[in-house]
């Protein structure tokens, strides 16, 4: 019992005295890196707010979207490696040489890199999406069948979120086309099948109308750039001709928009006794 009693006590006095001539180091250690973070962080945000050039026909909103997404991405970045160094630090106030933990690191550095072209392909391909400003954070895009708001770009993934709240992770390299629905600007279009005998005149002057009370309604009038028109007949089908209406929103509200304006279409057709035909069949009998 008494040995037990010894033990215990030269491993608590082992441990104070351990911990009285490193913890001070290991605090100054956790507080710069925290210090380091913040003015990581701050000098980011400073650097790209003044470099990032607004490009050409860009508005403010998309410039703040694009330096968002740069900064977020270099913040994280930088956030790794600093706390990569600082761990180093703490394991070399533990007594242990990090020089054979760097060196281990390098080669299997190397060994890593022979099995991670997928890794390198994602980043390039990332590098060059951010670069060309592709999109940015806030984006609604679709890449290749798979659509959604983009919630957050890294160097090696972007993420989307669905219609229907599913969220995407897509590897950057796996995208091979990028169809942006919210860059600069984005468009209404809608398509409305007629009777054959319907007045082609009447039809456009209640569409006109339509798009322009909607365009000066107070509850949309910020979110169009052009009011929706009649555009042109899109399409002789089998069993009425399909007109379709056009007009430009601000980015990403073009989806809103296309359901109101449906609406009322519907609404001032039925008013104007405008008929949006059922399908139909002609049998002829021998």
């Amino acid at each position: 019992m008494e040995t037990l009693v010894g033990i215990w006590v030269a491993l608590m006095e082992g441990t104070i005295g351990f911990y009285r001539n490193n913890l001070f180091d290991i605090v100054g250690i956790v507080a710069l890196t925290f210090g380091a973070r913040i003015i990581f962080a701050a000098l980011t945000n400073r650097t790209v707010r003044r470099i990032i050039v607004r490009g050409e026909g860009m508005t403010a909103k998309e410039e703040r979207q694009r330096e968002d997404t740069l900064i977020r991405i270099i913040a994280t970045t930088g956030d790794v490696l600093i706390w990569l160094v600082a761990l180093m630090f703490i394991v070399h106030s533990f007594g242990v040489s990090i020089a054979p933990i760097i060196t281990a690191t390098g080669i299997i550095g190397v060994a890593f890199g022979f099995g991670a072209q997928y890794l390198v392909r994602d980043v390039i391909s990332g590098l060059f999406m951010i670069l060309e400003n592709q999109y940015r954070v806030g984006d609604i895009v679709c890449f290749d069948d798979t659509c959604g708001k983009v919630t957050d770009v890294s160097l090696r993934k972007t993420t989307l979120r669905d219609l229907e709240g599913a969220v995407h992770h897509v590897p950057h390299g796996s995208i091979t086309r990028v169809a942006n629905k919210s860059q600069e600007f984005s468009r209404i279009m809608v398509d409305v099948a007629i009777a054959y005998d319907t007045d082609l005149d009447h039809v456009e002057r209640v569409v006109n109308e339509v798009g322009k009370e909607l365009a000066q309604d107070p509850q949309w009038s910020g979110l169009f750039r052009s009011d929706p028109k009649y555009l042109r007949i899109h399409e002789f089908a089998d069993s009425a001709m399909v007109i379709r209406v056009l007009g430009e929103t601000e980015p990403g509200d073009q989806f809103v928009l296309k359901g109101e304006l449906r609406k009322r279409l519907k609404q001032a057709f039925d008013k104007e006794g405008i008929k949006i035909p059922f399908p139909q069949r002609v049998i002829h009998t021998a």
